[in-house]
């Protein structure tokens, strides 16, 4: 194993490794690699690291890795997938009965399901490498049974994985429940037959899968990604009909023929090697050759051309191509035609890359019945507030109002296309013959923010007086809550206490520690209503102090938040994070991903006290390891020992600072809505600047 592997086992970073080897004479010596990159005896390391107590605790993923390392070839892995797959869809007990067969039984128990299963798995040319490496089957098992089938292949796929693939970013989970959600009307059923042709890891399917398409079509140019898409979709809809198959759509279109309901895509944007010379007499360029620089409008014609009559097409596009010039040509076909229906800008942040602001195109193939205006939303304004304690002023994106106020706006333009009723700078429609000018800009900021109607001065000077007093009784109540009784030094030198760490308090059962199970193990239900009070605390909701606003996920094991309950976020953000103690608000909503979550003893730990600790810069700093992507070890975080009357003191002083920054957050917000009234009306003509300057 190399350096960075021995910092990911012991959850330090590679300098700490770099200085054990240089401080401890008794550090493993390299068995192999080179000079600027040596090896080392996984054996010898792991007991190095034990007699020192640098050893967390075994993983079944951490053994899955280290197995493959020792056993198998990458060349390999792959060949393993169908075995992953198999053990995902027989269940966590019948994988460990499978486990404690010996081996030439237990291999027997897996070929079936592996040979039915393996021509789902695109890239898979050998099945026969589970016969091959048995001791590796039997610790893939362990990983199938205790962390699910997905987190086992994305283990298998590391190696086949294309992480430089310039213009090529994860689409968020709330992104992906919202362009699968666009696909849903009233009073139709959802479309049967779904295509991605890039599809990743398959999320936008199962998605799709989980409203009611039952037959699912997946390609993408990367093996690793097409297999890990291939799993994630059999495992979590083994009923669908499902075809994933790897390769480059443009170049190599793997369904040539195929016509589906709706194609669901989030394609990789900016590419100029995509094919432009050797596909410039393609079939599918129905409205024209897109240029070189222009590799989004090519995918948009891909997709339309497996889109049956009456088809719809959601595309992920960057917000360039809604106004380059290279692609006006084929914009205007698209708008002459009818077939571009609706463009959404979603907020800066809410999609990778997190500097732009992302649209969603929606596009219908319906010659028959073309179009003659387009709908525009703009949701700039539906994000979040500042994040405050995360040291950036980037809004977080409130995934629920924005959906609600896209789905609303579209179904409601869907049913009544000619008789929208404008929302005030939010969505509009706009007449086709109004857009095709000499730009034909399709930009919904553009067309979203226009002139609005002249306000009354009157009017507009009693909202002016009315958040101008709002925001001197928060100035008020933030100054009383900051002043009062003095803190006094607690003398000479700063006080000391003997501590234990997380881990230690796990052991002792003075609280406990659970997490949201991954995607891979969660199990749609769709037969369960949900509730309109029932949310999914996100890390976002916990970085900004806000309610549960996340979509529930309707899995069988979600966590149920309770009140008391301590929150930690699992990687720091611009290198601070905040604690959140659970309060009846949050009581019965649902633990998101990427959270923490420590319940503790109340008669031994008091949460506002475990909070305020845990959130201490210095502490969260020396339990976190990473450069871009820093996580914390929350087992490695270390809580003062003192009695719960101490405790109180303390809790009362946290809680305090906390009723502070919430105040702090009120007044703030207020003072942007006064500043943007006040200057509106200036501006608008409609206000008069005061008589002085005070």
């Amino acid at each position: 194993m190399t350096a960075a592997e021995i910092s990911r086992l012991a959850g330090v970073t590679r300098a700490t490794v770099s200085n054990w080897r240089r401080r401890h004479p008794d550090f493993p010596a390299p068995v192999g690699g080179t000079e600027t990159s040596p090896a080392y005896d996984l054996s010898a390391v792991r007991t190095w690291l034990a007699a020192r107590g640098q050893l967390p605790a075994n993983s079944a993923k951490d053994d899955l890795r280290a197995a493959l390392r020792s056993d198998a070839p990458d060349s390999a892995t792959l060949g393993l997938l169908p075995a992953a797959l198999a053990a995902g869809l027989l269940g966590p007990e019948e994988s460990k009965n499978l486990i404690a067969l010996p081996d030439r039984e237990m291999l027997a128990g897996l070929t079936a399901a592996i040979e039915s299963r393996s021509d789902q798995i695109p890239g898979v040319d050998d099945v026969s490498v589970a016969a091959q490496y048995p001791d590796l089957v039997r610790t893939l098992l362990r990983c199938v049974a205790e962390d699910g089938a997905v987190p086992a292949a994305e283990i298998l796929v590391e190696e086949h994985l294309d992480e430089t693939a310039g213009g090529s970013y994860p689409t968020p989970a709330p992104l992906v429940e919202l362009m699968a959600s666009l696909l849903s009307a009233p009073d139709k059923s959802y479309p049967a037959r779904v295509l991605d042709p890039a599809c990743g890891s398959g999320g936008l399917l199962v998605a799709a899968g989980k409203r009611g398409a039952t037959q699912l079509y997946a390609q993408d140019v990367v093996t690793g990604q097409a297999a890990l898409a291939a799993i994630t979709i059999a495992t979590t809809l083994p009923e669908a009909q499902l075809d994933v198959r790897v390769g480059d759509s443009l170049r190599a279109d793997a369904f040539p023929g195929l016509l589906a309901d709706a194609v669901l895509c989030a394609p990789p944007y900016g590419e100029r090697d995509w094919g432009n010379e050797e596909l410039a007499y393609d079939p599918r360029w129905i409205f024209a050759l897109p240029p070189k620089s222009e590799s989004e409008l090519a995918w948009l014609q891909h997709c339309l051309s497996h889109t049956q009559q009456g088809g719809t097409v959601i595309m992920l596009m960057p917000p360039a191509t809604a106004e380059r010039a290279a692609g006006r040509r084929i914009r205007a076909e698209l708008l002459r035609s009818g077939t571009l229906r609706a463009v959404i800008a979603l907020p800066v942040g809410a999609a990778p890359p997190l500097h732009i602001s992302l649209h969603l195109w929606l596009l219908h193939r319906d010659p028959t019945s073309p179009g003659q205006n387009v709908l525009f939303i703009d949701t700039a304004e539906t994000d979040g507030r500042p994040t405050g304690d995360t040291g950036t002023r980037r809004a977080a994106t409130d995934w629920h109002r924005l959906s609600t106020v896209v789905l609303d706006s579209w179904r409601e333009y869907d049913l009544r296309p000619d008789a929208f009723d404008a929302l005030p700078g939010t969505a509009r429609t706009v007449p086709v013959v109004e857009l095709l000018n000499e730009a034909v800009d399709l930009t919904p900021a553009r067309h979203v923010r226009v002139t609005a109607a002249p306000t009354q001065p009157e009017e507009l000077a009693a909202t002016a007086h009315a958040v101008r007093d709002r925001l001197r009784r928060a100035a008020a109540g933030l100054t009383a809550l900051s002043g009062g009784q003095n803190w006094p030094p607690a003398g000479a030198e700063p006080q000391t206490w003997r501590q234990a760490t997380i881990a230690d308090l796990l052991r002792g059962d003075a609280l406990s520690l659970v997490r949201a199970p991954t995607i891979g193990r969660r199990a749609a239900d769709s037969t369960r209503p949900e509730t309109s009070s029932t949310r999914t605390l996100t890390v976002q909701d916990v970085l900004t102090r806000r309610p549960a606003s996340g979509p529930i996920d309707h899995a069988g094991d979600e966590i149920k938040i309770e009140a008391g309950d301590v929150i930690l976020p699992e990687l720091l953000h611009h290198g601070r994070s905040v604690a959140r103690v659970a309060d009846t608000a949050d009581a019965g909503q649902l633990l998101g991903r990427h959270l923490h979550l420590l319940r503790p003893d109340p008669t031994r730990f008091d949460p506002w006290f475990l909070a305020g600790f845990l959130a201490a810069e210095e502490n969260l700093n020396a339990a976190a390891s990473g450069t871009s992507i820093v996580r914390v070890d929350v087992r490695r975080l270390r809580i003062p020992l003192l009695p719960t009357s101490e405790q109180h003191r303390y809790a009362m002083a946290f809680r305090r600072l906390h009723t502070i920054r919430v105040a702090a957050d009120l007044a703030n917000r207020l003072a942007d809505e006064t500043a943007r009234v006040l200057s509106a009306g200036l501006t608008e003509g409609a206000l008069l600047p005061p008589e002085t300057a005070t």
